[in-house]
This record gives C-alpha cells, structure tokens and sequence, in this order.
C-alpha cells in the first residue's frame, strides 16, 4: 500500500536559531520512498547525518524571523500488522546482545530504578516473556487516562504513574520503564500512524509513540497507547526515551507557531 506522510513547522525566532528535526522515516522492513522532499520558507540549507541510534536527522539554522520547516513523503510499505510471537521468551540479563544492554538502564524520563518495587508488585507474578510485556501493556493502557491537558515536555514516567493521565508519549514511558525494571529491554519509538483499518480517531492526526522489547532474540513492537497490532506503522526513530527522539531540537527560544502532522493511505 501506499502511504502520504510528513509534518510541517512554523517557528518565529528572534535571532537565528540553529535546530535538529528528526521526521523522516526509517527504510526498513519493507518500507521504500516514492517520494520525498523538503520544501522550506525561507530555502535555508540543511545537512544530513545519522545518530549514534541510527536515526535519520537534519541540521539547518532558521533565520531571525518567521521560518516554515515542511517535510512531505510518499512511501510504499506492506499492508500487514505487528507482527506477533506469543511464546517469545525473556532473555536473562547474562545472554543479552551488547547493543541491547543499555534499553535495561534507568534514562532521563524512564526512571526505571524508582518503580522497581511497583513493577514487581504488579508484574512479578505473571508469566514471563510475552505475556509478561503485554500485561504490562494492558495495565498501561486501562490504567492510564490519554489527555493532551494532562502532561508536559519535563513529565517522567514516574509523574505518569501517579497522576494516571498523559499522551502517548506518557504511555510508552510508562510501560518501557516497566519493562527495564523487570529487566527486560525496552526502546522508545516514535513516528507515523495512520488510521488503517481502525476507526478514525477524534483527535487531529499527530506523531505516535509506542515502544520495542527485546524478547527472544528479536525486537518486537508493543503499542500500550492504542494495545493493538496496527497496519501503516511508519517509523522515525528509536532511543533510550523521547529526549534521544525529539521532533525538532532547538538552540535557543523560538516561538512554535504551529505543528501540523499527516499520515494517510494513498491511492496508488
């Protein structure tokens, strides 16, 4: 299937301002580009380098004064959902790939060290692997209450623990914490979500979070925000959590003005 893509900017800064975006998508798992381009006002140059998560990111310095950042894609990606492996097991701390290890340590808004004893309260007994993940997911998603009047830049997963409220991004800290309290890796994730056989949310279209778990060898994708398996997940970029995978990075104060998000199935 096909699938139209991409986000738009407009900042007013007072002095020129340096900036790093992260929103186009990652070419994996089947997923190729038909198109895709930049299309800035002011035309202000930009670089491209890739992270030390191998995350795609632009550089570019926005003038004094009103600036348009607006990044469109076309991409072709298969039509299936999540895929699934219920009997996937935990992998002991002692068997863990290398570059897996550090999804298992505390970061800035997953605070994993201070709901250890929550998570082994709740989570402990339960079946361990994918059961164990996707009851974490089913807490999160029941427990918490979505709401954009209900979190902030600075909430950490510990904050989204006691007040039950936040967005996405809230409810993936939240379970990804979970998960590394109990020692099983965990990665924040963010991109594109459209609404492919689902009903159309309410809310205007935004970026999606979610999360991957280290299970049995593999990475496997865990959503506690929607808990189900979703066709058209088109990715940006993964990190320890939201700080490494921020939209649009700035040095400095600029005023957003706006942020519009599209993520829509296109006919071929």
């Amino acid at each position: 299937m096909q699938v139209q893509i991409g986000c738009e900017f407009v900042y007013n800064a007072q002095v020129e301002t340096h900036a790093v975006l992260q929103v186009e998508p990652q070419l994996e798992g089947g997923v190729r580009a038909l198109d895709e381009r930049w299309a800035n006002v002011p035309q202000i140059a930009m670089s491209r380098y890739v992270d030390s998560f191998g995350n795609i990111c632009r550089r570019t310095t926005m003038p004094a004064g009103r600036s348009v950042l607006h990044y469109d894609a076309l991409l072709e990606l298969p039509r299936v959902a999540d895929p699934q492996c219920l009997d996937a097991p935990e992998v002991a701390p002692q068997a863990l790939q290398n570059e897996a290890l550090v999804f298992t340590l505390p970061s800035r808004f997953c605070p994993s060290q201070e709901l250890a004893n929550e998570a082994w309260r709740l989570f402990g007994s339960t079946p361990s692997g994918w059961t164990r993940v996707q009851t974490i997911c089913d807490w999160v998603h029941n427990e918490i209450t979505f709401g954009y009047d209900d979190t902030s830049p600075l909430v950490t997963a510990v904050d989204v623990f006691n007040r039950r409220a936040g967005v996405c991004r809230d409810f993936t800290h939240l379970a990804v914490t979970f998960c590394r309290a109990l020692n099983i890796p965990a990665r924040y994730v963010f991109g594109y979500l459209p609404d492919i056989d689902v009903p159309v949310a309410p809310e205007p279209m935004d970026f999606a979070a979610w999360m991957e778990v280290f299970l049995g060898g593999s990475w496997w994708t865990f959503d506690p925000r929607n808990n189900q398996a979703r066709a058209g997940r088109v990715l940006i970029a993964r990190g320890r959590d939201a700080l490494d995978v921020a939209m649009v990075s700035t040095y400095g104060g600029p005023e957003l003005v706006s942020m519009t998000v599209w993520a829509d199935e296109a006919q071929p």
